[in-house]
């Protein structure tokens, strides 16, 4: 119970110098759109989309912006000269790592409910053809992103090419992540839609949710104490 409730004020101290800064969630979200509209220059003929282009557009949009928001998630601390004190905390490091994670999920949440209309509007996607299958594909995907992200931005924070070697290093680990996204959403934007695969999509999402999560919980304090 202690490192849920020092995980959500860790989360809620994030959340709240965001909401007054709003720094992180305006370049994010600004990042998302540009990827869109980009894309539906080169995917977008006379009014007609490329069969497949909405579903992938929309995940590269989600992908590019958050990686944006991981290589700032333990910004704060280390120009303030505070991730130490964050370690040192009277709290599992456990606590650290979920607290972040929740941050980090709203953040990318709140720029997927803005650029999801986006791609209905410019691709003419069906959103409305399966909502919760759609959310619930996206949010899976999300904390799997999320999750070998924050762990990631942790082990890279106290270096210096941290910008340059999080690409490297969370792209491979998370295809089956994006592949996952990608396929599912596709299934259900097809002009003959396949629910049985998004269903089973979405269960791999949650399978992989599942095991990058208890890794990153597992190897996050070891990592943190180097």
């Amino acid at each position: 119970m202690d490192i849920v409730r020092a995980a959500w004020l860790i989360a809620r101290k994030d959340l709240l110098i965001e909401a007054r800064s709003r720094e992180l969630l305006s370049t994010t979200l600004f990042l998302a759109i540009a990827c869109v509209l980009v894309f539906s220059f080169a995917f977008v003929r006379e009014g007609r989309v490329m069969e497949g282009a909405a579903a992938g557009i929309l995940w590269v949009a989600v992908i590019f912006s958050g990686t944006l928001a991981l290589g700032r998630t333990f910004e704060r601390e280390r120009h303030s000269e505070t991730l130490r004190a964050l370690v040192l905390a009277p709290v599992e490091r456990a606590a650290v790592y979920l607290g972040k994670l929740v941050a980090l999920v709203v953040l990318m949440t709140a720029v997927e409910i803005v650029v999801v209309p986006v791609i209905g509007l410019f691709f003419g996607a069906p959103l409305g053809r399966a909502p919760l299958m759609l959310t619930a594909l996206l949010v899976a995907g999300t904390i799997g992103f999320a999750a070998v992200g924050t762990l990631f931005s942790a082990m890279l924070a106290r270096t210096r090419s941290r910008d340059v070697l999080l690409p490297i290093l969370l792209y491979p680990m998370t295809v089956p992540i994006v592949i996952g996204g990608v396929m599912g959403t596709a299934a259900i934007f097809d002009p003959e839609p396949d629910f049985v695969r998004a269903q089973t999509l979405l269960s791999m999402l949650v399978f992989f949710d599942v095991i990058f999560v208890t890794l990153a919980l597992w190897t996050f304090a070891p990592v943190m104490s180097e």
